[in-house]
């Protein structure tokens, strides 16, 4: 994949992972296609899902796995 788009960014579909503690490391995946670098902050912020955008000038894709964030404002509670 990187010698087809030499630094460039891709969307990318990933097809398997697994976990290793807080990391996800991707097995397997398929090329969306190639992103232009004025839309590649869009797209990552659309991305959802089994969906990335990745710069191809990184030799790995690691992707840190947080934990739910909460939600903020005011909870009431039932008495």
């Amino acid at each position: 994949m990187r010698s087809l788009y030499p630094n460039q960014f891709v969307k990318l579909q990933v097809l398997k992972s697994r976990l290793e503690g807080t990391q996800e490391i991707i097995e397997d995946m398929a090329v969306v296609g190639m992103v232009p670098d004025a839309n590649a902050t869009r797209e990552l912020l659309q991305s959802k899902g089994e969906y990335l955008v990745y710069h191809t000038s990184h030799e790995e894709i690691v992707l840190k796995v947080r934990g739910a964030i909460g939600l903020r404002g005011k909870v009431s509670y039932a008495d």
